[in-house]
């Protein structure tokens, strides 16, 4: 028997072992699974957040220290400048602090007595990608120019709705490949679940190599799988980025 022979015999036994022995490979399964409900809802999260955070910052940036100048709406002001202020502490203690301490701070002090971790780790993950998400949009909505803002004013329409139907479709497309990168970032980023003691995509991996002493092909599985993953993203938001392009025309 040649080496390459042997080598494809010894390869086969290994992946018997690791995935088809005990059906291993629904530890995989499993963890993809968690993995891809904690992504989904952690981006939904970070969308939706990461957007009134935004408009918060780039309105005070924009409308708030004009009035304050100009000495109008000193109530309507005052509020504005304690949400910014508000936002801000938000943004310099998530974007300041570790991912995993956030996560293990929420899962064993803040949600103590919350037995679901699919839900703990959404909610850690989500409002970890708010943060970022909220100052790639606010550069998004501060690279609009400002006749933008007047224009919509000329036709009538007020703040909210000129930034509904004129700033943030243009803020969007323009922060459309950072918000893209910034969710891949936040996909991998799930792989740290297991120190809630989740069963994630990589603690699924984990576990094979745990009971198999095979380290080599339950890793290389779970990193295939997140590469697919980003794979399928990255050409999901470029078919979008064409899509809005061709709607330029």
């Amino acid at each position: 028997m040649s080496a390459i022979q042997q080598w494809f015999l010894d390869f086969g036994d290994s992946f018997h072992q690791a995935f088809i022995e005990d059906d291993r490979w629904l530890y995989l399964v499993q963890g993809l699974g968690n993995t891809l409900i904690i992504s989904f809802f952690a981006v939904l999260l970070g969308i939706v957040l990461g957007f009134l955070i935004a408009i918060v910052r780039s309105t005070y940036d924009r409308e708030g220290k004009l009035k304050a100048l100009n000495g109008k709406h000193k109530f309507s002001n005052g509020i504005l400048k304690f949400l910014n202020g508000i936002c801000k502490i938000y943004l310099t203690v998530i974007r300041g602090t570790p991912m995993v301490v956030q996560l293990l701070i929420i899962y064993y002090v803040i949600l103590v007595s919350v037995d679901n971790k699919i839900f703990v780790a959404a909610l850690a993950f989500g409002l970890n990608s708010a943060a970022y998400v909220a100052e790639i949009v606010r550069s998004g909505i501060m690279s609009i120019d400002v006749g933008q803002f007047e224009a919509g004013r000329s036709l009538g329409l007020n703040y909210r709705q000129t930034m509904v139907h004129i700033i943030m479709p243009q803020a969007f497309k323009n922060v459309l490949p950072a918000l893209a990168n910034e969710f891949i970032v936040l996909l991998k980023e799930t792989s740290i679940s297991g120190y809630i003691g989740l069963t994630d995509l990589t603690r699924g991996g984990d576990i094979i190599r745990s009971v198999t002493w095979q380290p080599l092909l339950p890793l290389l599985a779970v990193a295939a799988i997140y590469l697919v993953l980003v794979m399928v993203l990255s050409f999901g938001v470029g078919r979008l980025e064409r899509r809005l392009r061709n709607n330029e025309r």
